[in-house]
């Protein structure tokens, strides 16, 4: 073993070089895993820090015990709790101090008249609380409000709106209130808590705007007197308080607060990136198991001629996975600190694209490094194993003959077993997709097809290089015909390195064509449910925002150009024990601007104690016209509502429809989501809007937008989504650039004496540059058509997927310019990385290369 270590290393000092891609692709790996779990980390210590600073000073939270969360909704609704409780309170033994908490939705204006934030995260606002150690916020510049309309507000909002103490402006509660920034604060020593914004009134003002009715708060912060422990704090307000009141301690909302924010949405967050890092880690497999096999091939009479001296196959095999063991673990510990180097540049670039990074020292802990040390060093020697076996198995008869060059072909073997996987992809996925709709069967097809796509590509290598490379022989002549032979002369070799580009340009297609998809399928929403002429929106997505105010509607119905203005509320309720959306609006009108399908019963009889529902609903619940539903408020009643209604289609007017006089009993803060417009007959487009725009200034300027231009802007996340996606994939394509590059250097190595020969013909050095380079555009024009395909067909397979196992219509839809964009950068990647291998061939001198054996 001993002489295998030596022989090894001495092997890598010689051939350094030939180890320069598979090094970077597991250093880039590696780095872009470790700077993930390094940046979580980080993220999930400072939010910890964050919380348990803003609430060090409260001891305890009174609130209401129950909430009701419905589907897609990760935090509850709970029902507000009665101020006169605070009283109550006081008295309790250990009790220092208590105050209302209330909580609400609102959206300041900035100064150029638009919303500050609301794209996700929450957009809040509620009572100054003088105490400062009962309130998260502390005051840093200005005073707190006195009066009515006078605002505190965080310094991170005051910033990104362009706004300071003195300025008066707009909160959107949704009713517009003008309001004067009298203070600026700070959440935990922060600017804000990461992007949400927080304005903080008078409680007069709060319970005002942001409750159903004075005397109602989201709950009462308590703090303890000396001595009293937060646990014997608690035990002590508990019989102090009512049938369906808690309280728990202030650790407790910490923590609370931490898995709300920085739980669920780190996690999302941190296993999005994994995924990417997998995708990353996938095409350095292939990379490096291309470039173990090329080396392994190279060496053949090297290796016989070990064997022949005696080097038993175990020795051989062990050489190489030394040497593999050396480019991993010195390439993976390079990759840890490059992997450091990416979270220190999140943390210092995220808040310069708009999201706070909270401040603090980078967290590195043992996992964070161990895993992706770990994962370097076995992707690494997993990719060179069989290059290892196969190098152990070299004949000792093998030293007589030339230098072994890699000419396997496609077998026959590969090709059954690659049109059995084949087979077996498509009546899974077809299995998942269309007889039995399961988002598990259609990704197990999924898997199974990109198995088979791997299996045989050096089946088809051979015949898409030749298709593929036909014009060059017409456009490049000897050389174009050359260049196609070369990547012809092992398809085996050639489908490997295209496989890793294939990769990622399958995964590229995928989101491209999902996203497509989604944007498909939302303008087909709205074409098909959306009969009005233009629609009131806030521009925001997520939890932010404050909706829009309930009296817009009633407002722009009076317009003369209008016909109907219907406004969509927002309630919950809980129906046979399930949380359920309700849309709160005028039934009426609803029916005259949206298509609901096939109505039976009518939308014009609901009253205070009907509902309609969707088809699909009242099948789940087994409801007809006429039947009875209890629905459970989160004031704790209980309403028993009669079904007259019963209509087809729910994608904007949601699964649950019910009055604003039969809310209003159980409504805390109101608010509309969408305001939909008809015209009357006669009036155009261009006069319609102005009149609806003149209307929407007064009530905080929401966007007024038609039906086209709000299709599109409700898909406008999708775009952010693939910036994203694209930025992040660019990581796993230049892996695969590395690898093909690295892929042509081992081969104009391995062809020098062949090279010298056609440069002593004739050939130039600018055609023997052009044969490289073509060779290299035809393996990156196989791999990108190949993922092209991939992707194309996996696209297909998750929207028909989630069609399946969602109450939605999903639409397909196949974006050719995007899809032409990617094969073009694929193809001119593949360009990119043979600029270096043909600039090495060409200074390849003459005599030297056809002396070389």
């Amino acid at each position: 073993m001993n002489a295998s270590v030596r022989i090894s290393v001495s092997s890598l000092r010689a051939h350094k070089r030939r180890f320069a891609g598979t090094f970077l692709a597991v250093l880039l790996g590696v780095a872009f895993l470790a700077g993930t779990l390094v940046m979580g980390d980080t993220l999930r210590a400072s939010f910890d820090t964050m919380f348990g600073n803003a609430t060090s000073g409260t001891d305890a939270v009174v609130r209401s015990a129950g909430t009701i969360t419905t589907p897609g909704e990760s935090q509850g609704v709970r029902q507000p709790v009665d101020t006169g409780l605070v009283s109550a309170v006081e008295k309790a033994p250990g009790v220092a101090a208590a105050e209302p908490d209330i909580q609400g939705a609102g959206q300041l204006v900035g100064a150029n008249g638009k919303p500050v934030g609301g794209q996700g995260p929450p957009t809040l606002a509620g009572n100054w609380i003088d105490d400062p150690k009962l309130n998260s916020y502390q005051l840093a510049e200005g005073r707190a409000p006195s009066k009515s309309g006078e605002v505190v507000v965080n310094r991170g909002a005051a910033e990104k709106g362009d706004l300071k103490i003195g300025d008066t402006t707009t909160l959107r509660t949704p009713d517009p209130v003008k309001v004067t920034i009298v203070g600026l604060a700070t959440f935990g020593g922060e600017d804000g808590m990461a992007q949400v914004t927080y304005t903080g009134m008078t409680r007069s003002d709060a319970e005002k705007y942001l409750t159903a009715k004075p005397g109602e708060a989201a709950s009462i912060l308590v703090r303890a007197g000396p001595g009293t422990g937060q646990q014997e704090l608690v035990g002590a307000l508990t019989p102090v308080l009512p049938k369906g009141v808690e309280a728990i301690t202030g650790q407790e909302l910490a923590a609370e607060n931490t898995d709300m924010i920085s739980g669920q949405f780190l996690t999302l967050f941190t296993t999005f990136l994994l995924v990417f890092s997998g995708v990353a880690l996938l095409v350095a497999t292939f990379s490096i198991h291309n470039t173990f096999a090329i080396v392994v091939a190279q060496r053949t009479r090297e290796n016989a001629l070990l064997r022949a001296l005696g080097a038993s196959r175990r020795q051989v095999t062990a050489s190489t996975l030394v040497e593999a063991s050396v480019v991993a673990v010195v390439a993976s510990a390079a990759g840890l600190g490059g992997g450091i180097g990416i979270a220190a540049g999140l943390q210092a670039l995220f808040p310069a694209i708009g999201f706070p990074f909270p401040e603090g020292d980078l967290v590195i802990s043992g996992l964070s490094m161990i895993l992706p040390l770990a994962v370097g060093i076995v992707v690494c020697l997993g990719s060179a194993l069989l290059p290892a076996v196969r190098a152990g198995r070299t004949a000792p008869l093998a030293a007589l003959r030339e230098t072994a060059v890699d000419q396997s072909g496609a077998s026959r073997t590969r090709a059954v077993v690659g049109s059995a996987l084949a087979a077996l992809a498509v009546a899974v996925t077809l299995t998942g997709v269309i007889v039995s709709p399961s988002l598990w069967l259609a990704g197990s097809g999924a898997i199974l097809a990109l198995a088979a796509f791997v299996v045989l590509g050096p089946v088809a290598s051979t015949t898409a290089v030749r298709v593929l490379g036909s014009p060059l022989d017409k456009l490049r002549g000897v050389t174009g015909g050359l260049a196609r032979r070369n990547a012809l002369r092992s398809p085996k070799r050639t489908a490997a390195t295209a496989s890793a580009l294939m990769i990622g340009v399958a995964v590229v297609s995928l989101f491209t064509v999902f996203g497509a998809s989604l944007k498909a399928t939302m303008d087909q929403t709205v074409s098909r449910s959306f009969a009005g002429d233009v629609a009131v929106s806030t521009p925001s997505f997520g939890a932010g925002g404050s909706g829009l105010s309930p009296r817009l509607a009633p407002a722009i119905a009076e317009r003369p150009e209008v016909d109907t203005a219907v406004g969509l509320g927002r309630g919950v309720a809980e129906v046979d024990g399930e949380g359920r959306a309700l849309t709160v609006t005028d039934p009426v009108a609803l029916e005259r601007t949206f298509d609901l399908g096939d109505v039976q019963g009518s939308m014009r009889d609901l009253g205070d104690d009907g509902i309609a529902i969707t088809g699909s609903e009242a099948d789940k619940l087994g409801l007809k016209t006429g039947d009875t539903a209890q629905l459970a408020f989160t004031d704790g009643k209980k309403q028993t509502f009669t079904v007259r209604a019963v209509y087809g289609r729910s994608e904007l007017a949601g699964d649950y429809v019910i009055t604003r006089d039969a809310w209003a009993p159980h409504r805390t803060q109101d608010s509309d989501t969408l305001v939909a417009v008809t015209f009357k007959d006669g009036v155009s487009a261009a006069d319609g809007k102005e009149a609806v725009e003149k209307i929407a200034i007064a009530y905080g300027n929401p966007e007024v937008q038609t039906r086209d231009e709000y299709a599109q802007s409700s898909a406008g996340g999708i775009d952010m989504m693939l910036t994203l996606v694209y930025a992040l994939l660019a990581l796993a394509v230049l892996i695969a650039l590395l690898g093909i590059a690295n892929t042509l250097t081992l081969a104009v190595h391995e062809r020098t004496r062949e090279l010298g020969l056609l440069r002593a013909v004739g050939q130039t050095r600018a055609q023997l540059r052009a044969m490289v380079r073509w060779e290299s555009v035809l393996v990156a024009a196989f791999g990108t058509v190949g993922g092209l395909a991939l992707g194309g067909f996996l696209g297909w397979v998750l929207v028909k997927a989630s069609d399946g196992a969602s109450d939605s219509a999903f639409a397909f839809a196949m974006p050719p310019f995007q899809l032409t964009v990617v094969a073009l950068v694929g193809v001119a990647a593949g360009a990119l990385a043979g600029l270096r291998p043909a600039r090495r061939a060409a200074r390849l001198d003459v005599l030297r290369a056809i002396a070389t054996e």
